[in-house]
């Protein structure tokens, strides 16, 4: 069998989100519906966190939440509630359980383990090349990015969201678990956009995350090292790391939903999905795929799909700036917290302010490197 009405190509989070939020609607019932990747993911490779209110569709996975956030920098720091949010944090194991899960119930939904080489738009319908066989389908659904066309073009610039990450436990209560750090800058910028993201969720155990916003990522070791040198300087010597994850995310305005064609749509950060100014990605995951399911459900066209906002183009004004001066980073987000309530940014952030909210955010920032930016894009 060569042919299905859908097929996934990608198990993470977007991808199998898709499947789930189909297995979860009779429209896709009577369809057949295959999900393509290398390998069947159970593990825990990846952490997500989001901000939402008490209640919301993962909170059964949820592993941590934090009713508080904390921002340091050496023009401000504060530790405030960000009622009504929690901030929240999910494994990616508990979430690959919860939908294999759930997939499994479902008989007209399977999975293949397929080295994906590349997929093709043809005159009516999409096709999937792997190294074994050649698939058809009406609905081809991708969250792979096939190639780096996007870091190949100068129209709008792409940094990256690099970081590495331990999971370390205390022999003794060491963390405060009722706030998670969103940003420390105090630590070196060495000519970049640096920061520590601290996840504490037990009094002896905690994420600590070396972060960085910019073009080039670094050794393994340079992370390492500004993790050690950084739980030093607070007297955290004895520690055990549990386990280790690293990453790298692109920040970018490029506009990836150009590729979407008649019967392929391209998802998460293949699709665009990713926050460009923050390299968020789940949340804008959670809300896109429902917006999918219903758009398919009323066979609109797929290239029609994604609309670009207001948001867009404030997210490519920051990273107009920060590739072009990565070092003013941390006082930019200096400014926006000194002069803003955190919950007010976290709405912000997750694109829900009115356009009254959206300017006085803004006025309140710097203005002189957005209007050079404005400038710049104008002209």
């Amino acid at each position: 069998m060569n042919y299905y009405d859908y097929i996934i190509v990608g198990g993470g989070a977007s991808g199998l989100m898709m499947a789930y939020r189909m297995s979860k609607d009779a429209f896709f019932d009577d369809t057949s519906i295959l999900i393509l990747d290398k390998e069947k993911k159970n593990t825990n490779d990846r952490t997500w966190c989001y901000w939402e209110t008490e209640n919301d569709e993962w909170n059964s996975i949820v592993r941590a939440s934090w009713k508080h956030i904390i921002f340091k920098s050496e023009l401000h720091t504060t530790e405030e509630s960000i009622a009504p949010y929690q901030y929240k944090m999910i494994r990616s194991a508990d979430f690959y359980a919860k939908i294999w899960r759930h997939l499994a119930l479902k008989t007209n939904i399977s999975f293949q383990k397929e080295h994906i080489l590349n997929i093709h738009q043809r005159a009516k319908y999409a096709e999937v090349i792997t190294d074994s066989k050649v698939l058809k389908t009406k609905t081809l659904i991708n969250s792979i990015l096939f190639d780096n066309v996007y870091k190949k073009q100068n129209k709008y610039p792409v940094l990256q969201q690099h970081f590495v990450g331990f999971f370390i436990k205390t022999k003794k209560d060491s963390f405060n678990d009722t706030a998670a750090t969103f940003m420390d800058f105090t630590v070196a910028q060495k000519g970049n956009t640096r920061f520590m993201y601290i996840l504490p969720f037990a009094k002896n155990e905690a994420l600590f995350e070396y972060t960085l916003f910019s073009k080039d990522l670094l050794p393994y070791d340079d992370y390492k090292l500004e993790i050690e040198k950084y739980l030093q300087e607070r007297n955290i010597n004895n520690y055990e790391i549990v386990e280790r994850e690293q990453g790298s995310i692109p920040m970018t305005c490029y506009k990836f939903w150009k590729h979407n064609s008649n019967n392929i749509i391209n998802i998460g950060t293949a699709g665009g999905w990713t926050k460009a100014s923050t390299g968020f990605t789940f949340k804008n995951t959670t809300k896109n795929t429902a917006k999918l399911i219903a758009y398919i459900k009323q066979d609109k066209p797929l290239p029609e799909f994604h609309k670009i906002n207001k948001f867009w183009f404030y997210d490519l004004l920051l990273l107009d700036i920060l590739s072009k001066k990565n070092h003013i980073g941390a006082f930019l987000f200096g400014k926006m917290f000194q002069k803003n309530a955190p919950k007010q940014i976290l709405k912000f952030l997750d694109q829900d302010t009115s356009l009254a909210e959206d300017l006085r955010i803004q006025f309140k920032m710097p203005p002189i490197n957005f209007i050079k930016a404005i400038f710049q894009r104008a002209f």
